[in-house]
């Protein structure tokens, strides 16, 4: 016999069960993943340095996971559009972030972010730190990195500082660079790095703060490089002093990219994929290749990435509140 009692647990039974199955649902789609490609969103124009590090990570990957990662390039907006792209996705795995260094100053930069860099972004793992290295045509009267500073003293706003785009790591590099050593550049943003630097060999711009794979340019002679923002020198390019010995005392400025998720991804995929993108960092040819452009592979535990994510936000968000920079 249906007693009421009887009816109502029914009821209460039938009313957990979604929550039942989705929780099942969840933990299989977690054990199963990844089952199919997995698309890896870099925010930044095919062709630039970035581009071509998440390929060489996305390829590595592909083999780990077994998986095809393929690379979908959403540029502009100094990487909000593929950063919010990402943060907006269906958590469940399959869409993450090659993220930049940009996360850590765009919400200081702009008057208003539709996403939260941390908040809607779960930290996944660094894959790198790499310095910036200064770039001039080799058409510059500047040898060094203080000719430099003395050239564009003399010419107060007239050379052109160019950029991958307003808000991305090099713009801030370059910025600190001009407030510490008292100049004032015109600022000239392009989308990615690569049209930049096809406007630095003619000398079109005057000056470009770049990642260490453009050194091959200067390796074959298309442009001259002054210096570089680490700490030390690079083991890719020792001979290059760092612009705090040549020029700059003091400057520092260290960039890195990783790997994000949608913030509700849940936590054994974010685990699956720390696990894989350790590995695929401790593939010697992928440590190499990256080291040929004076990158570290530099895995973290997502944890260690919120941290470091915060700290370098804080860092970002001192210095352009003290430039008065603002983007609409």
């Amino acid at each position: 016999m249906l007693t009421r009692r009887r009816l109502l647990a029914l009821s209460a039974t039938s009313a957990l069960a979604p929550t039942v199955l989705s929780r099942t649902a969840r933990a299989d789609a977690a054990s199963k993943w990844p089952d199919r490609a997995v698309h890896m969103i870099v925010p930044i124009a095919a062709g630039g340095p970035t581009d071509s590090n998440a390929r060489l990570v996305a390829k590595q990957l592909s083999i780990v996971w077994g998986q095809d990662v393929v690379i979908d390039n959403k540029g502009g907006a100094g990487t909000n559009i593929g950063n919010e792209f990402v943060a907006r996705a269906d958590p469940d795995g399959y869409t993450i972030l090659y993220g930049t260094s940009s996360l850590s100053s765009n919400g200081a930069l702009y008057r208003a972010l539709s996403y939260s860099p941390t908040k809607d972004l779960a930290p996944v793992s660094l894959v790198s730190k790499f310095p910036f290295f200064m770039f001039v045509p080799n058409s510059s009267p500047a040898k060094t990195v203080k000719e430099f500073v003395d050239y564009a003293k003399s010419k107060p706003g007239k050379l052109i500082m160019g950029s991958p785009g307003t808000g991305s790591g090099p713009y801030l590099a370059e910025l600190l660079f001009m407030e510490m050593a008292h100049i004032e550049m015109t600022h000239a943003p392009y989308r990615g790095a690569a049209p930049a630097f096809i406007d630095l060999i003619p000398g079109r711009i005057d000056c470009y703060f770049g990642s260490g794979e453009l050194l091959t340019y200067s390796r074959s002679g298309q442009v001259r490089v002054l210096g570089s923002s680490g700490t030390k020198r690079s083991p890719a390019a020792p001979d290059v002093p760092t612009i705090a010995e040549a020029g700059v005392p003091g400057y520092e400025v260290e960039s890195w990219q990783g790997i994000f998720a949608p913030a509700k991804t849940p936590h054994a995929i974010i685990q699956k994929m720390h696990a894989g993108v350790v590995k695929a960092l401790m593939e010697p040819d992928l440590i190499e290749k990256l080291a040929l452009g004076a990158y570290s592979a530099d895995a973290s535990t997502p944890e260690e990435l919120k941290k470091f994510l915060a700290a370098d936000t804080a860092k970002w968000s001192a210095i352009i509140k003290s430039a008065g920079l603002k983007i609409d």
